[in-house]
């Protein structure tokens, strides 16, 4: 039996009325998708909004990107975990109480907890977010050596146990490389595990589209700008004009410390055969113009079917790979509504 579409590609704005299949959508399932704004206008999103971090009319921000990005970070508790020979840093947002229920995001390769910057307090709002620097990458130290993600995804799943305590149950978010891990994790877990959903993700077993990078390490000044605006326009965003100045930051945070390699993972089948053993709810999002699956998106669906035939699928339109930043403010909502059909919360 085909997964339940929860959100869909829509022939006008803001309505409900196919799938990427071109099949009809359950209207009493899904959720109407929203599309992203050219140009940025959803930019900030609500969480800027919430600390009056407005943009004006041309779209600039009234704060630099590295003040929003401070100013972030100062509102988290971080904590530590063992990972390898050295820590693993994990943020968390949101009520402390015992009755808040966690949303775990992982962000995708060379990245950092910043992939989330436009997620993290709107969703915050409603639930305990809790964002780790995945091994290798940001502030936390390399994993053991390992062939596989199976091992990684243990040193953050035992990060995890420690943070939230034994068996206390929560919901699993992950993007791109965190995708693949949150996988590995939902292979792993038990009980605690409510639902995991996997945005923009590859090692499903089918090919992707070659995306031509631009290596920044050795470049400087205007020129590494360049490379960063390149390679977020190839890998990224479907629309260039929606990266600004916020999502050029991140980017150059995220490159500086990224260290862990995850690139030969995305062409494999570790996803599909780890979300296999997965005995939660399972979910599936893309961007409409994701470039590692567009324009085969059906065919990612009917992989994790194979799999899992009772998983969630979705697509927002307008959007890219980081699906979570561009169209923030749709893939916000849902992710939330997903979860609320889903599981109640």
């Amino acid at each position: 039996m085909p997964g339940r579409r929860a959100a869909c590609l829509p022939p006008q704005a803001g309505t409900c009325g196919g799938s990427a299949s071109g099949r009809g959508c359950d209207q009493a399932r899904g959720t109407a998708c929203q599309p992203a704004r050219r140009g940025g206008q959803t930019a900030a999103g609500r969480w800027m909004r919430g600390r009056g971090m407005m943009r004006d009319g041309a779209g600039r921000m009234d704060e630099a990107p590295e003040a929003i990005l401070a100013a972030l970070d100062r509102d988290a508790r971080r904590i530590e975990t063992p990972c390898g020979a050295g820590r693993m840093a994990w943020r968390v947002w949101g009520p402390a109480d015992e009755d808040a229920a966690p949303l775990v995001l992982f962000h995708g390769g060379s990245g950092s907890w910043r992939h989330w910057a436009r997620n993290i307090l709107p969703l915050a709002r409603h639930r305990l977010v809790v964002c780790p620097d995945l091994p290798g990458l940001g502030e936390s130290a390399l994993p053991p050596p390992a062939d596989t993600p199976a091992p990684v995804a243990a040193v953050v799943r035992a990060g995890l146990a420690d943070i939230l305590g034994p068996g206390r149950r929560y919901d699993l978010c992950g993007f791109s490389f965190g995708a693949l891990l949150a996988g590995h994790v939902a292979a792993q877990a038990g009980e605690e595990l409510r639902s995991v959903t996997l945005v923009g993700a590859g090692a499903l077993g089918l090919r992707r589209q070659v995306t031509e990078l631009v290596k920044v390490r050795s470049v400087a000044g205007e020129a590494r700008l360049a490379a960063h605006r390149h390679n977020l326009a190839s890998l990224m965003f479907a629309d260039a004009h929606n990266i600004d100045a916020l999502a050029l930051a991140i980017q150059e945070a995220n490159t500086q410390a990224a260290r862990f390699k995850s690139r030969g993972f995305a062409s494999s089948t570790s996803l599909k055969d780890a979300i296999a053993r997965a005995r939660c709810p399972v979910a599936l999002l893309y961007g409409e113009r994701d470039a590692i699956a567009w324009p085969e998106l059906e065919l990612r669906f009917q992989a994790l079917r194979e799999v899992q035939p009772e998983a969630w699928t979705g697509v927002i339109p307008g959007a890219g790979h980081w699906v979570a930043y561009e169209a923030a403010e749709a893939f916000n909502a849902v992710l939330l509504d997903m979860l609320r059909r889903r599981i109640g919360l």
